[in-house]
């Protein structure tokens, strides 16, 4: 990352500002329908996955929109700046720990997943005591991307559609398109957490 793409991403905690807006707003519904998706996914019944799922769609959606939204009309605070990726990471982590429960992602993966949201959690707070806020790069966004595709897939109600038990297992095309999505969310989780990691080195320089 290079010196004008971190002064981008990194910016002085403004104080008093009005944290009120439509993004922010945004950010905070999906924060709420975390908790929800979670409890739907536990159920475990074709009703409640087809609602987890729905329930999911909207909350990556306000996740789209926050940021484009803040973008176009001005809207960037540093309240939305924090908030944005932990809602992310909230959404994301809720989503594989309960998927991990139910054996459709391995544990492994949602341990390197969780040690990365965390890992740099911790970092970007250390750096917002110093004054310093670090807003999500294209690589994170790449990889919440990733991620989502691949919580979508694995929340969808394959065995109902297609009239198969254990469908994500048992047919081969789905088996494979599983384990590729989890392999590119693999990847890019790994690959942003060191770009945040670099971007952090070069600020304490």
């Amino acid at each position: 990352m290079n010196r004008a793409q971190m002064d981008d991403n990194v910016s002085r905690v403004h104080e008093g500002e009005n944290i009120w807006n439509l993004p922010n707003v945004l950010t905070m519904v999906r924060l709420v329908l975390v908790p929800i998706f979670i409890i739907l996914v536990l159920n475990g019944s074709v009703g409640a996955m087809w609602a987890a799922l729905v329930v999911f769609v909207v909350a990556a959606f306000t996740d789209l929109y926050d940021g484009k939204i803040a973008r176009e009309r001005g809207l960037v605070t540093d309240w939305g700046k924090i908030w944005d990726p932990i809602a992310d990471k909230a959404l994301t982590l809720g989503a594989f720990v309960v998927l991990s429960i139910a054996g459709l992602v391995p544990w492994w993966f949602t341990v390197v997943v969780a040690a990365r949201e965390l890992g740099i959690t911790w970092m970007r707070s250390r750096l917002l005591k110093r004054g310093i806020v670090v807003a999500a790069n294209s690589g994170g966004k790449a990889k919440t991307v990733s991620q989502m595709f691949l919580i979508v897939f694995l929340v969808f109600p394959w065995d109902s559609v297609l009239g198969v038990s254990n469908a994500l297992f048992d047919v081969t095309g789905l088996a494979v398109v599983r384990w590729v999505l989890i392999t590119i969310a693999l990847f890019l989780t790994v690959w942003s957490g060191l770009q945040y990691v670099i971007a952090a080195v070069k600020m304490k320089k």
